[in-house]
């Protein structure tokens, strides 16, 4: 198999049509299809169903493409392998991250790190925690940090740490002014208030939606956004309710004359922030090092 070539069909796969692909590819659309069809004829038959929108894979084309991932990924460690032995000390590190995670390790780990290596670069894809994890399983980054359930076998999880989900709101909400703050509550007790919620592909949104269907509530939600940092200050401004990290409120102490904190009864399953990445993956010695600093940072950093 053409390492090129694979790499081509790859992106016709994830771009949904061959017009998009040349596009990114920066190649001509006749040319990527002249391409396409070499290919095709080497195997013997059609790779994609060119009649769906966006572009489908044929039974062959499966087959064709899941070599293709594994190909790409020997070539890639063997790659990273052999510029280790060259340049120990140069290289790229793509990192998935959420927008709101990057705002509170990037700014203590990239000093560490990059006082150890001053000629790795650091490329960072800013995205929920669910993309982020797609992007890893893909290829697309080589470590991710987000908040999730190890569930991947193909992904080894470390983690950082647990975190703690809590009730949010102003002190001038009618729920501040019947429960005093620190009380833990059911979350039923805020099925009158307005929220604030993170969008679906959030893993406190999925966390929040389990609640509202075990204790059958129908929230009246104000304001759906995927940034924690907008969520938390809209909710006390518009005297709503979030359900929100508790280390994301200690990130901004200049909120804490402002609103009420409750710890949520009921909650199964807690949050939990890993560093990851595939298992097939050859991890150089700053990818190492990287993971290292993560794991090592204080617990008031994280807060």
């Amino acid at each position: 198999m053409n390492i090129k070539h694979a790499q081509y069909m790859l992106t016709v796969l994830q771009e949904g049509s061959i017009t998009a692909a040349a596009r990114k590819l920066y190649i001509s659309q006749p040319s990527l299809s002249q391409m396409i069809k070499l290919v095709e004829s080497n195997l013997g038959t059609t790779i994609f169903n060119r009649s769906t929108d966006p572009i489908t894979l044929t039974y062959a084309g499966e087959k064709y493409i899941e070599a293709a991932k594994k190909i790409l990924s020997i070539n890639a460690n063997l790659q990273k392998e052999i510029d280790e032995i060259n340049h120990e000390d140069h290289g790229t590190l793509r990192l998935g991250i959420p927008v709101q995670r990057a705002i509170q390790v990037i700014p203590y780990v990239l000093p560490r790190f990059h006082a150890l290596y001053p000629h790795v670069h650091l490329d960072i894809l800013e995205s929920g925690s669910s993309k982020t994890e797609a992007a890893v399983l893909e290829g697309e980054v080589d470590l991710a940090c987000l908040t999730t359930t190890p569930r991947h076998e193909s992904l080894h999880y470390i983690l950082i740490e647990e975190e703690e989900l809590v009730l949010l709101t102003s002190r001038n909400s009618a729920l501040a002014r019947r429960i005093p703050s620190g009380t833990p509550i059911s979350i039923t007790e805020a099925r009158d208030e307005q929220f604030i919620s993170s969008k679906i592909g959030h893993s406190v949104r999925d966390v929040q939606d389990r609640l509202f269907i075990t204790y059958g509530i129908h929230p009246n939600i104000l304001l759906e956004t995927m940034s924690i940092e907008v969520s938390k200050r809209t909710a006390i401004a518009c005297d709503a309710v979030m359900i929100c990290p508790i280390n994301y409120i200690e990130m901004s102490p200049d909120l804490y004359p402002r609103c009420s904190i409750y710890p949520i009864l009921g909650i199964e399953q807690k949050r939990s922030f890993y560093v990851c990445h595939r298992r097939d993956l050859y991890l150089t010695k700053y990818m190492k090092d990287f993971i290292r600093i993560l794991t090592e940072l204080e617990k008031p950093v994280l807060h």
